[in-house]
């Protein structure tokens, strides 16, 4: 029995002019529980670094690279010739448009600098924050479901969903196996490797984000349909499957370096 979105309004509640958005409420639950699991993070070890007032000094600088990240890489690999007609346009984020791997990058760049100027162990804050990401990614793609983007391709399954930009055929919810995949999987991953040695193994986690958020973006791909102003990139590849390959080689190659490293300094 296939579902009819069109019952979901995006719009979470309005308050006189202002239109408070799911996607909106999605990105403020994923920072925020984000947030609070890493500062759970950080206590465990309090007189270690990054400690709590690192965590509290950094979350603006994840902010500024999520939105920024998220929206340039949106912007280059997503819709370049539009947005170079209409350049106004990009700062409409409100609208939806967000890269993850955009996104990734911008939170990087915002760690790398951050880890600098604070001077913090730039891999074990890259531990706390890839072990909290999946928590953002959960909300991000249950609002990308709700505002009926980036649905999945035509299906007969019996969990198929028409949304009201798809035409009237059933489609995968292929944003629900994103959520289930990068979100709730990886999270328990996650969330076990830091209750274990490994987290003693600065780094390893961060490259198992990487490897297991590429692997799931690759399957999913499969029963996604692709952005229609980017189609496939050649045969049935999609610009999302060619964007998380390097994640995974270079997220199995950080495991391997944390794990040599680890061992050697007594850590395993």
């Amino acid at each position: 029995m296939e579902i009819n979105l069109a019952a979901i309004d995006p719009v979470a509640f309005e308050i006189g002019p202002f239109a408070i958005r799911w996607y909106a409420l999605s990105y403020l639950a994923g920072i925020l529980l984000g947030w609070r699991y890493m500062l759970v993070l950080a206590g465990r070890r309090a007189n270690e670094r990054p400690h709590k007032d690192d965590i509290d000094d950094f979350i603006s600088w994840a902010i500024i690279g999520i939105i920024l990240g998220g929206r340039l890489g949106y912007v280059l690999f997503y819709n370049f010739d539009y947005y170079m007609m209409h350049p106004q346009d990009i700062l409409k984020v409100w609208h939806g448009g967000m890269s993850f791997h955009g996104g990734m990058t911008g939170v990087l760049i915002a760690m790398y600098l951050f880890a600098r100027r604070a001077n913090v162990p730039f891999l074990k804050l890259a531990d706390f924050v890839t072990t909290a990401a999946p928590i953002g990614l959960f909300f991000g793609r249950i609002a990308n479901f709700i505002n009926g983007e980036l649905y999945g391709r035509v299906t007969d399954v019996s969990w198929g969903v028409v949304f009201p930009r798809g035409g009237d055929a059933p489609r995968h919810p292929s944003q629900l196996y994103e959520a289930g995949l990068e979100g709730a999987l990886l999270f328990v991953i996650l969330y076990i490797c830091m209750r274990t040695k490994l987290r003693e193994v600065h780094g390893f986690c961060a490259g198992g984000f990487m490897a297991g958020y590429g692997t799931a973006r690759i399957v999913v791909e499969l029963f996604r349909q692709p952005d229609a102003q980017v189609g496939f990139v050649f045969a049935h590849v999609s610009m999302g499957q060619i964007l998380s390959l390097p994640m995974v080689l270079i997220g199995l190659s950080v495991c391997v370096y944390a794990w040599r490293k680890g061992g050697k300094n007594g850590a395993l």
